[in-house]
């Protein structure tokens, strides 16, 4: 089933003995891979035999191995991508069962130890809050493939804050660099689901920005791939940022503390000479904060002896690596943004922006919204939780939601009493509860009709209002 399976991409797994749980998933049964090379019972025992491959394997896929032979057919090794036009795959990927379904007592025992910690009765559900939303972002040096001029994408530092403008401009763009694993790089669409998804992208961003503005998740990425075109991390940063995260306080993880205390520095556009002669203007600000050396020594240092090592000056400023990398990398960036966002103009889809996304996309795609820039303090003061709250967009997402709660109400109660209503049901709906249910019905339906309903909503998510709209 679905839910209980993982899409896992075991990059590192080439490396015997590397990828310990990548080998220990794959050495189980009844496992779903794509893109391994299917390894019949010559090989298998080739492969045994090799002492300089076989040995570096942790036990579990040495005894898959092992197995295989006796077993014979075909089968598959995690070390043994599949081979495509004579080249080893970059793109091999298995479901991985959740660990938390296939160890339960790992995760009975931490949930236990969570328990005892917060003094939890046993009566009491022991629930984990989302502390914090961070995003990856896959970052490249500037490259060139096949002829083709690969624009570099580095100028994020290992962690990045941005406010909400700066930071949807990113999520309606969702721009990402070269992956090992594709051929090019560039926007994927809003929230990355553009293709899949049935209705119009501006519905989940609307839904996406009311959430982060009504929740104060404070909007924070990694980075992934190279900082600045000298230091290649891959996924290392990643890995570290729960790490980083779980050692701090909520106090300590607020973006305006980490500001006021130096661990995050704001980013300013600046002016770089052009070949011409003349000067442009290097859109910097977009990247929003970042982290400085306060924020390594003092958070990093929880994890490492000397994290001055680990995350150096260069890595910290990219553009000292490379100050001409550093402004491509944000112009490509600008660019990719702008014409992500003339998308919604092309295709009417403005329309269905809600007011604070319609200012974003004219500042992606123009520059500014009615002649004012995205630093404006009129603007900013519109993306801020209370004036989100008074505002009359919001106000008609409530009663949208209340709305199709209502509609939803009578649908359930026409649906119970047409059952209570068919002949030689009465068994049946006795057996159901139909009777009590039908009560229960009515009971909800004149809760969401009430005014009072309408006030338990302010603070929600409410809903987009798009299919009134469009009806």
């Amino acid at each position: 089933e679905f839910r209980r399976v993982l899409f896992q991409r075991p990059d590192d797994a080439i490396y015997p003995g590397f990828d310990k749980q990548t080998e220990d998933d794959l050495a189980g049964e009844q496992i779903f891979v794509s893109n391994f090379k299917p390894i019949y019972e010559e090989e298998m025992k080739d492969l045994s035999e090799r002492v300089d491959f076989f040995e570096i394997f942790t036990d579990p896929m040495k005894k898959h191995m092992h197995r295989c032979l006796k077993e014979g057919g075909v089968n598959m090794c995690s070390a043994k991508p599949r081979i495509w036009h004579g080249e080893i795959t970059k793109n091999p990927r298995y479901l991985q069962v959740r660990p938390d379904v296939a160890r339960p007592r790992d995760k009975y025992l931490a949930q236990l130890g969570t328990r005892l910690y917060r003094k939890l009765p046993a009566t009491d559900p022991c629930v984990f809050p989302v502390a914090s939303v961070i995003g990856g972002r896959r970052n490249n040096p500037p490259d060139e493939i096949n002829g083709v001029k690969i624009l570099p994408l580095c100028v994020f530092n290992p962690i990045h804050y941005q406010e909400i403008p700066e930071l949807f401009i990113d999520y309606v763009c969702s721009v990402t660099g070269k992956s090992p694993s594709t051929t090019g790089a560039g926007s994927e669409g809003a929230l990355t689901k553009g293709p899949f998804n049935a209705i119009n992208a501006t519905a989940d961003l609307n839904n996406a920005l009311v959430s982060m503005i009504l929740t104060g998740y404070g909007g924070f990425s990694s980075a992934a791939g190279y900082i600045g075109p000298n230091y290649k991390v891959d996924h290392d940063i990643s890995l570290l940022i729960p790490e980083v995260w779980c050692r701090m306080t909520p106090e300590e993880r607020s973006p305006e503390n980490l500001i006021k205390n130096g661990a995050l520095e704001k980013l300013d556009d600046f002016e770089m000479d052009t070949p011409e002669g003349g000067k442009r203007t290097v859109l910097a600000s977009r990247l929003g904060y970042r982290i400085t050396d306060k924020f390594v020594s003092h958070y990093f240092g929880r994890i490492f002896d000397n994290p001055c090592a680990a995350i150096n000056e260069e890595m910290l400023k990219p553009e000292v690596q490379s100050l001409e990398v550093f402004a491509d990398g944000v112009d490509n960036l600008v660019e990719a943004e702008r014409k992500s966002a003339l998308n919604y103009f092309k295709d009417g889809t403005i329309k269905y922006a809600c007011p604070l996304l319609k200012i974003i996309l004219h500042v992606m795609a123009y520059g500014n919204y009615e002649g004012k820039q995205l630093d404006d303090p009129e603007i900013r003061a519109m993306f801020t939780r209370d004036a989100v709250l008074k505002s009359d967009w919001y106000k008609k997402r409530l009663v949208t939601k209340q709305q199709r709660d209502i509609v939803l109400g009578m649908r359930n109660i026409k649906a119970l009493e047409d059952f209570l209503g068919r002949p030689g049901y009465q068994v049946e709906a006795t057996r159901l509860g139909i009777h009590q249910r039908l009560v229960d019905a009515e009971r909800e339906l004149a809760r969401v009709s009430s005014d009072s309903y309408l006030d338990d909503l302010v603070g929600t998510l409410g809903a987009d209002p798009i299919v009134d709209d469009e009806e």
